[in-house]
């Protein structure tokens, strides 16, 4: 938007000559492990994960689905998913999107009409690989948040202690 960094914007012409497509039509049962940028137009049934350490990018046209967990960095989600979405990088959720499951990001673009039946989760970078520290800490930090909130004495005992 005002001043906005455009560089941060998925790019999938940065993957030429790294691309694989699923086409329409086409069904995958089982997971996928890529590098590079993955096209789904067609149906996976299994887990889609990006090679550790890679900049890769999934995208999920308006006719795609996926049925299972998908841990990649950057992901442009059009079409529907049935499950979790792990991206340490950006996620777009263009207008036809759908996704039952949660969404743990660290960048995240809505574009009106897409839909996340599920929690959205805010993680930095490597915690969005590992959802069991960073959702026992979002319950924690809220559980501190409340009973500060309705304890100003302990608040301000904990500020004296530290100092």
């Amino acid at each position: 938007m005002w001043g906005k960094d455009k560089s941060k914007k998925v790019d999938f012409d940065r993957h030429a000559g790294k691309t694989t497509m699923i086409a329409q039509g086409t069904q995958l049962n089982g997971d996928i492990i890529f590098e590079g940028g993955l096209l789904v137009e067609g149906t996976i049934r299994g887990n889609v994960k990006a090679e550790p350490g890679s900049d890769a990018l999934l995208r999920l046209s308006e006719v795609g689905c996926i049925e299972g967990e998908i841990d990649v960095p950057n992901v442009v989600i059009n079409g529907k998913v049935t499950g979790d979405v792990f991206s340490s990088g950006h996620v777009e959720l263009a207008s036809k999107a759908v996704v039952n499951g949660n969404v743990h990001y660290n960048l995240i673009e809505m574009v009106m009409g897409s839909e996340v039946n599920g929690s959205l989760v805010h993680d930095q970078h490597e915690e969005a690989k590992n959802p069991k520290s960073e959702s026992s800490s979002v319950i924690e930090l809220g559980d501190k948040a409340k009973s500060k909130a309705k304890d100003p004495a302990s608040a301000t005992a904990g500020k004296e202690e530290s100092a």
